[in-house]
């Protein structure tokens, strides 16, 4: 039976099956505040993993918003990490979903689903007006399925992502799901431009 549970300092020394992954995505770059989204999809640069002082940072401060998923056996299948964020007074307060994944043999098993509503869960909870995320354009896989949760898509960050090989920046669709405190549905109206990472407050 899977075990949905807070995310703990030894599970640091757990998770490669997850985040060694080709098909995951959970990289940092120095132009961003926002980290990616990782789930389904072939990117044509090198992996790079968030550093273990990174992960701890999001332990200490949103350790609730920490949550891994574990296997009978022990082993990990998969994990959510997020933080709240913005600003109350202009009704930005909301969850923000800082890397999803799960290791390929526990997908298709609606781990990734279940991990995203309890986010979204605790966000309300929280008093959030919106969750959002930040994920590739050509990540048609990862944006179909954040789609089929609810997540639209509220604008475009140019050139969110920077590439390491040669082949150009790529942009990212920040894609938002109002919660129930956004009654009129207000932060989920899609911008009618991009913008720029430094933009992004």
């Amino acid at each position: 039976m899977t075990t949905v549970r807070a995310f703990t300092c030894d599970d640091l020394f757990k998770f490669n099956n997850i985040n060694l992954d080709p098909l995951t995505e959970t990289v940092s770059y120095p132009a961003q505040r926002r980290c990616s989204v990782p789930l389904p999809g072939r990117f044509p640069e090198p992996i790079s993993q968030y550093g273990i002082p990174f992960y701890l940072q999001y332990l200490a401060h949103w350790p609730e918003y920490f949550i891994v998923a574990e296997a009978p056996g022990g082993e990990l299948m998969g994990y959510i990490m997020g933080k709240a964020e913005g600003s109350v007074a202009r009704e930005e307060w909301h969850g923000h979903v800082t890397a999803l994944s799960v290791a390929p043999e526990f997908r298709r098993l609606g781990l990734a689903a279940k991990l995203m509503e309890m986010l979204e869960e605790i966000s309300e909870r929280k008093g959030g007006f919106f969750v959002d995320l930040f994920v590739r354009v050509s990540n048609q896989v990862a944006v179909n399925m954040y789609k089929q949760l609810g997540y639209s898509v509220y604008r475009t960050v140019i050139e969110y992502y920077s590439a390491s090989n040669g082949e150009p920046d790529e942009d990212a669709y920040d894609m938002r799901k109002a919660l129930s405190r956004d009654t009129e549905k207000k932060s989920i109206i899609p911008l009618p431009h991009p913008v720029r990472p430094e933009d992004i407050e």
